[in-house]
């Protein structure tokens, strides 16, 4: 669903991301890792369109980004780590919003079961967003997501600043849409999560990938000795 391809970004004499080769298929959540300025970010924001490579491609379902930026995004969704959502509307009407701006319009009821799907408590459809935490609000964010039937989700660092129980809930949450088929391709700096929900991990340093391992093969201690030996 996402490919790299020799993808490379520039800023000046900055190389901010250095020829970059991965594939993510359907299903996966791949983890990437790596120190704040390594290029995580920047990958993200190469695959969403929101910057143009210098050189190589991002594709998305085959087609390339900086080609085809209107065909791609209808397959993305993007959790980022601040969801930004209307403070004065329930997260009920930031939903149907959203939803409509991506040409889909639902009932109540279908409304509030993406929600709960997403593991919002009932008691807040209604209620403000401005008074939720990051954990609700992201979890309003991935609801937003389903709803808008993207088949790849990027997200960046989503569990910074959540506490164990949220970082917990917002795992399971992950595990259940890569059982649906949903691809995840997650910038983060937690490593016990990135083992606990991920397919593969990835070892970024200053712009270039430096490690690709599968996450049943390694375990959190042994993940956070070599990330700290590569970084």
């Amino acid at each position: 669903m996402l490919e790299a391809i020799g993808l490379t970004k520039k800023y000046r004499d900055h190389t901010a991301l250095n020829n970059l080769n991965l594939k993510v298929g359907s299903g996966e959540v791949f983890c990437l890792l790596g120190q704040n300025g390594a290029g995580k970010t920047t990958t993200i924001n190469l695959f969403l369109g929101f910057t143009t490579a210098s050189s190589g491609q991002a594709r998305v379902n085959g087609l390339v980004v900086n080609h085809q930026n209107g065909e791609t995004k209808q397959f993305l969704a993007y959790v980022p780590e601040v969801v930004m959502l209307y403070a004065h509307l329930s997260s009920i009407e930031n939903l149907d919003f959203f939803s409509r701006i991506a040409g889909y319009t639902y009932k109540i009821n279908e409304l509030e079961e993406f929600l709960l799907q997403a593991g919002l408590q009932p008691d807040a459809f209604h209620k403000r967003v401005g008074h939720y935490s990051k954990g609700m609000r992201q979890k309003v964010g991935i609801a937003i997501a389903v709803a808008k039937n993207a088949s790849v989700i990027l997200m960046d660092e989503p569990t910074s600043g959540l506490d164990p129980k949220a970082t917990d809930e917002f795992s399971e949450i992950v595990k259940q849409l890569s059982k649906d088929g949903r691809s995840i391709f997650m910038a983060t700096h937690d490593i016990f999560n990135a083992v606990n929900v991920g397919t593969r991990i990835g070892i970024m340093r200053q712009g270039s990938l430096i490690h690709t391992l599968d996450a049943k093969d390694i375990s959190a201690v042994d993940l956070q000795r070599l990330y700290l030996e590569t970084i």
